[in-house]
């Protein structure tokens, strides 16, 4: 018979996620751990790399494990708002105007190359990203529980992009970058591929759902249960007041930031196994959720000086609280 408390036995299932993406994701860590605290902190996630790094992958492997309907946007200048959300189509039989659910009403929505499409079709999503719903002939169509934005965009091709405005980067979460393999990966990769490995049938490379949407409802319950200290709290707040007031940055970290440093600390102090969260919680997921968040200076930028430079300045500056 298993000790496993039941909240173990629930993060141990959250946990096989990682096991189950690894058949067919060599590597990436950090992009798998990621997806996994966002979903238990109920945050959408940015993702930002070069081609081919298997960030679409991930993310329909993430879904398939998950047991979670999954869909893919292709983001292009042509993209209109309805080909999201959905559109009125003519029912002959009752001569009214039926709303034809676009691929917004899924659980886990892959927005390949957000950047690419204009701002409104961008702002299509802002609704269904804060307020879990759209509107649609003036009535509000709620989106189904759990419902997870995960957008790509390429951080090397500019021509024929529309930078997302700071009000939309705001509601991600996270801001992961995914980055090349090393070489040991990347050979362990081809090792799978020359041995058949199908990255577009994950049934076939084995894939199989460990977990449930019911398993994430009540992981999450579990998350909200983690305790704060004050004295936490009040270094929350002073790294993310830090942000506003140096001179190389232009727009720090919002409220919103603050609130999901909070939340994204305490996903990952429940993976942890730990029930309360501690400044090393804090440290582990500012920079994912901050670096996107920060506007730093053209001067500064001119001189190549990084976001996460910024906060690694910002960490060692403020006190640890004891």
């Amino acid at each position: 018979m298993s000790d496993d408390t039941p909240t173990d036995e629930l993060r141990n299932t959250l946990v096989a996620l990682r096991d189950e993406m690894a058949k067919v994701i060599v590597g990436q860590d950090g992009l798998v751990t990621g997806l996994l605290t966002a979903a238990l902190a109920n945050g959408h996630v940015l993702l930002e790399g070069v081609p081919g790094v298997a960030k679409t992958l991930a993310v329909k492997t993430f879904a398939a494990a998950l047991d979670l309907d999954f869909a893919r946007v292709q983001f292009t200048p042509d993209l209109l708002p309805a080909d999201v959300t959905g559109q009125l189509v003519l029912d002959p039989a009752t001569r009214r105007f039926e709303h034809r659910p676009g691929p917004v009403f899924t659980n886990v929505l892959l927005a390949d190359e957000l950047n690419r499409t204009p701002p409104k079709t961008q702002a299509a999503l802002l609704e269904a990203m804060e307020e879990r719903q759209v509107t649609v002939d003036g009535q509000a169509k709620e989106l189904p529980e759990p419902f997870l934005v995960i957008a790509t965009q390429n951080p090397i091709e500019y021509e024929g992009t529309y930078p997302l405005p700071e009000a939309q980067v705001d509601r991600f979460l996270f801001k992961l970058a995914v980055s090349y393999p090393t070489a040991a990966e990347e050979q362990s990769m081809l090792r799978r591929h020359d041995e058949g490995l199908d990255p577009h049938d994950l049934a076939a490379a084995g894939v199989r759902p460990v977990a449930s949407a019911a398993h994430l409802a009540r992981a999450r319950e579990a998350v909200a249960a983690v305790t704060v200290d004050d004295r936490v709290l009040e270094y929350i707040v002073e790294l993310v007041a830090t942000t506003r007031s140096l001179g190389s940055v232009t727009l720090g970290v919002s409220p919103r930031g603050t609130a999901a440093l909070l939340h994204a600390a305490k996903a990952w102090a429940w993976l942890a196994g730990k029930p309360f969260v501690g400044p090393d919680e804090v440290k582990a997921v500012i920079r994912p959720v901050t670096r996107h968040r920060l506007m730093l200076r053209p001067e500064v930028l001119l001189d190549g000086t990084e976001p996460d430079q910024v906060i690694e300045r910002v960490l060692t500056t403020v006190p640890v609280p004891r």
